[in-house]
């Protein structure tokens, strides 16, 4: 029988035994989940640890270094991280696009970009074609580019075509810099079996964004004398999702969706604003607030390139110009009035002409048996009403680039604008 000396003993090291347990369970707990959170919009990814052993890469790209690096890597429980992936991509159903963001965060996380940049992209590459999709990487001198299959108009970044295919290039952005007539490209040799299917660059979704994650923005505009106050909720994340994504045809940029907490502060209201108005002043409320609650800019003065920009990246920054408001314009027609609309391109600007029941104004654009109305997104010179152009415009020819019609439940017309610079890789080797 123990002594009373030896049970106070045993009692006082008992919470230090209970604790060292406690702490050895959550070690091995740790070890045992073996993954670590990487955090995508909203959702958290269980990230396999073992995936961040990195499979080294050093020197200037060439086929057979790259081709040892697909060894290597294909060696590694890579097939733990494309199921995460995959799992998402089913469960989310994540246009092309954003789950190429969530390949690049996984990249990220395994190779930081500013490390190994070569490692970075070949992370990348390897990911993208386990999750399906054709990529391939092309070498011009000691630059690596990264190219994805994919058969859409694309105008701003390169491209190569090989055996009927069209590749665009991914990376572009961080080769600004390449002089892309001239450059010579070696496609490198890389067996990579499966079946392989092609990016679209359409989007028809944002994540599902926390309320946490947007911000307060206030637009002010005057109509018929009455100073109006917007108050929206914008998210700058989205900046971030859209930063590099090219210039596409008309129809899928002006079809970019909101986000659900920009869309919910900003249409409701909207339409509340209009609710009593008859129709013809209802669009003319919209025209002058997409008209005058941004300031002007253009896009070589605001970005350094052109870049067109959505509906909800028009309200997201303080600059924009016509193409930008003629996307935002565009987009609170569809939503709020649904009436049929044709978007016309001239030689140095885009506007929005609208179908009323009753044509309104006499300079009217005539298209496939209809008669639209002038309603001009953009500050002029002028305070254009509807149905009037600008003085420079009445001359000027003009293409249809897109045209909206609500009883078709479609977008038909023309989507190329001849003004845009398609980039073509010629001297692919």
């Amino acid at each position: 029988m123990l002594s009373q000396e030896a049970l106070n003993v045993r009692f006082a090291i008992l919470p230090w035994v209970v604790l060292f347990s406690l702490i050895s369970l959550q070690s091995f707990s740790r070890q045992s989940s073996q993954t670590i959170p990487l955090d995508f919009y909203g959702d958290t990814l269980q990230l396999p640890s073992k995936y961040l052993a990195v499979v080294d890469y050093n020197g200037a790209p060439s086929d057979e270094s790259i081709r040892d690096f697909y060894t290597r890597i294909c060696a590694t429980d890579y097939k733990q991280v494309v199921q995460m992936l995959l799992a998402y991509k089913l469960k989310n159903q994540p246009d092309d696009w954003l789950f190429y963001q969530l390949i690049r965060k996984t990249a990220q996380m395994a190779s930081p970009k500013k490390d190994n940049y070569y490692r970075y992209t070949l992370y990348k590459w390897f990911l993208l074609n386990q999750s399906g999709y054709d990529a391939t990487l092309c070498i011009a001198g000691d630059k690596l580019l990264f190219y994805v299959q994919s058969d859409e108009n694309i105008f701003d970044i390169p491209y190569y075509k090989s055996e009927g295919k069209q590749y665009v290039c991914l990376n572009y952005h961080d080769y600004g810099n390449i002089d892309i007539v001239n450059t010579a490209l070696h496609r490198v040799s890389v067996d990579v079996p499966g079946e392989k299917t092609t990016f679209s660059y359409k989007l028809t979704h944002m994540p599902n964004f926390t309320p946490a994650d947007y911000k307060e923005k206030e637009l002010e505009f005057n109509y018929h004398d009455v100073a109006y106050h917007i108050k929206l909720k914008t998210n700058d994340q989205v900046k971030a999702i859209l930063a590099n994504y090219p210039v596409t045809d008309y129809k899928d940029y002006f079809n970019l969706p909101l986000s659900n907490g920009t869309y919910a502060s900003l249409i409701p209201q909207l339409r509340d604003h209009v609710k009593k108005m008859k129709e013809k002043d209802g669009v003319d409320y919209l025209m002058q607030f997409t008209r005058y609650a941004f300031a002007y800019e253009p896009d070589k003065e605001n970005f350094g390139k052109e870049k067109h920009l959505s509906a909800e990246q028009t309200l997201l920054y303080d600059h924009s110009d016509c193409e930008d408001r003629a996307a935002l314009f565009y987009y609170l027609i569809k939503e709020i009035y649904n009436l049929p609309m044709v978007v016309l391109a001239y030689p140095h600007h885009l506007t929005v002409a609208v179908k009323f029941d009753k044509p309104v104004g006499k300079q009217l654009i005539e298209y496939n048996g209809g008669k639209y109305s002038i309603c001009e997104p953009t500050p002029q010179a002028q305070d254009l009403p509807i149905g009037k152009m600008s003085r420079e415009l009445k001359k000027e020819p003009y293409e249809v680039v897109l045209a909206y019609d609500p009883s078709m439940s479609g977008h038909v017309g023309a989507v190329l604008d001849q003004t845009f610079t398609s980039f073509h890789l010629p001297r692919l080797k």
